[in-house]
């Protein structure tokens, strides 16, 4: 099988990727940032889950990328998470950015 590319203008920015590598999803990406915040405060999946009034079963599913939450559900556990709800939106946009790209230069929309 022939592997084609695509090319793809972002704001001035040019990049190729292979047609059959599948962008990464909003809810992966938010659910590996859910489960290193977790992990990093050192809570159990039980602890954070009854904090934001959800059950574990759920959230494990978010942390695992297997669910869409809500803005209402990301601020619930935000907040169980003592992390802000922006704060929560920046890591995961850094976890969406193109490797070629810098932190910061995805974050403010420019060249890296």
């Amino acid at each position: 099988m022939q592997e084609m590319t695509i090319s793809v203008d972002t704001v001035g920015h040019s990049f190729s990727r292979a047609a059959d590598v599948r962008p990464r999803l909003f809810r992966e990406a938010l659910g590996s940032v859910l489960r290193a915040v977790r992990t990093e405060s050192r809570r159990t999946l039980r602890d954070v889950a009854d904090d934001a009034r959800v059950s574990p079963g759920y959230l494990s599913e978010l942390e695992r990328g297997r669910k869409e939450a809500s803005s209402e559900l990301l601020a619930a556990i935000s907040g169980a998470l003592d992390i802000s709800l922006g704060e929560l939106l920046i890591r995961i946009v850094a976890e969406l950015a193109p490797d070629h790209l810098g932190q910061e230069a995805a974050l403010a929309g420019q060249p890296g």
